[in-house]
Order: structure tokens, then sequence, then C-alpha cells
């Protein structure tokens, strides 16, 4: 089994996105979560790109995506618990509205 540790030490927000998937997870300041595939293989089995978005920094906001790049895509997310974290954990309500607003005028 492949493990990565994803700690969010910065002051403000950081989004963790599950790719391919394109799943998105919120880590408050000190917040760690574990992703987990059933890879054993020599590979690495994750890749990891960030990038800014300006809009996103002014507003206390960084973003990360892990690619899950050998394994089952429906990798597994945990607190440090061991409890499972789902899509959409810690989603501020202002962008859940903002992205639901998106999803019904764009179509």
């Amino acid at each position: 089994m492949a493990t990565m540790d994803v700690r969010n030490r910065s002051s403000g927000l950081l989004v963790l996105w599950l790719e391919p998937l394109g799943e998105d997870r919120w880590l408050q300041p000190g917040e760690r979560f574990r992703i987990r595939t059933d890879y054993q293989g020599e590979e690495l089995a994750f890749s990891v790109d960030m990038w800014i978005d300006t809009d996103d920094r002014a507003v206390g906001i960084e973003n990360m995506a892990v690619w899950v790049e050998h394994g089952d895509c429906y990798a597994e997310v945990t607190d440090r618990a061991g409890n499972t974290i789902e899509c959409g954990h810690n989603r501020p309500p202002e962008i859940d509205e903002r992205w639901r607003r998106s999803r019904t005028t764009s179509g």
C-alpha cells in the first residue's frame, strides 16, 4: 500500500485536489490528511502539482493537486485518527454556493 501525508502549515485554507477524479478537500491550518492507494509496485504512486491562483491567494486559499499515478484512482483519504475524509470536507459555504450557481447557469 502506498501512502502520502499532506499537511497545511499555512495560516489559510489549503485545497487538496485528488486527481484524476477532481475531488476537493479543504484543510484548515494545522490539519493533516493521509492518502492511501492499493498500489504496491516500484513506481511512485503519487505526484504533486501546486499552483497560484491570485484570486484564491488574495482570500487566503492555496491549491495543490495530488495525482494518483498508479493504483486505484479512488484513493482513501483519512485524518490523523483514521476517519475517512470525503470530497467537499471543510468546503466554505460561499464556495459551495458559487459552484452550485455556476453549474445551473452554465448548462
